[in-house]
């Protein structure tokens, strides 16, 4: 992929430096964006260490090419400056990555889902939407435009949960569900009208995600992560359930992201609604320790 520009929005931590990474053991020039800096949290909703710095020079240690820009994809002006900036370095784009999210805080923990929404707060309920929704609608106004440029580009949404699954699956809270599955539906429309311009849209779905926010949940890290299936935790943190053994890193998801954008018959995913696993299942990659988790498999 040495000589493609990808743009992953939401690239701080999680499933988004999960990507950018995957995209950057490919060769990929990868552009970082997020709120989180060295020089400041830029109006993040999280109070956490992880930075767009970071993430980019883990890029480059891998082999590709990690450009940071400090952006909040609410703000229109920001992300304008963006499409500017990358149509002036690049002239174009051939990857967008909407991963951006931000609202794990304000889905509340498992003891408040399936509440009725009424009872929950209205103002962090919208803001839900606002940071999961209206973030990748801002983004792909301004930067798609870089992206159909030629043949060949590639949208990816990243969400929770499959179109299938989710249309028969309530998922958390009215707000919760209704912001993931507009993020599959996004990836259907922008493909009905990417189509036209030879680009390919698809929604992307991570299983059971051990991100930088769930490890210390559990109070483990990467190398000990399966230290917390064991009951009688140390510390008070919670033991995790059962499906925790087929959770997966973020660099799963990030395979996943590349080895589409690495297909040459990658349209034929246009529309679709997939999970990391299945395209493991597809294309054969693994996740870091050579396993293929499948946090969705009954």
């Amino acid at each position: 992929m040495r000589g493609r520009i990808a743009v992953v929005a939401g690239a701080t931590r999680g499933a988004g430096r999960g990507i950018a990474t995957a995209l950057g053991e490919a060769g990929a020039t990868v552009v970082c964006t997020g709120r989180s800096s060295r020089s400041g949290r830029g109006g993040s909703d999280y109070d956490r260490p992880e930075t767009i710095e970071e993430t980019a020079e883990l890029v480059t240690a891998l082999g590709g090419h990690g450009i940071p820009h400090t952006v909040d994809h609410l703000d229109v002006e920001q992300v304008s400056a963006l499409a500017e900036k990358l149509r002036t370095d690049h002239g174009r784009i051939d990857i967008l990555v909407n991963d951006i999210w931000g609202a794990e805080i304000l889905k509340g923990p498992p003891s408040t889902w399936g509440r009725p929404m009424w009872q929950h707060d209205l103002d962090d309920g919208l803001r839900i939407l606002r940071l999961g929704v209206d973030t990748h609608l801002v983004t792909s106004h301004s930067l798609l435009p870089l992206l159909v440029t030629r043949p060949g580009g590639l949208l990816v949404e990243i969400t929770d949960g499959t179109t299938a699954y989710n249309a028969s699956t309530y998922r958390i809270s009215v707000f919760y569900d209704l912001a993931k599955c507009a993020v599959n539906r996004l990836a259907f429309s922008h493909g009905h009208e990417l189509a036209a311009f030879g680009a390919t849209a698809v929604a992307v779905s991570p299983g059971w995600l051990r991100s930088e926010m769930m490890l210390d949940n559990y109070g483990v890290s990467e190398a000990d992560w399966r230290a917390a299936l064991r009951p009688h935790r140390p510390g008070g943190h919670p033991t995790a359930p059962p499906g925790f053994a087929n959770s997966e890193t973020p660099r799963f998801v990030g395979r996943a992201v590349a080895a589409i954008a690495a297909d040459p018959a990658r349209s034929r995913w246009n529309q679709r609604s997939l999970t990391s696993a299945d395209l493991a299942r597809e294309y054969g990659f693994t996740d870091i320790d050579g396993r293929q988790p499948d946090g969705w498999a009954p």
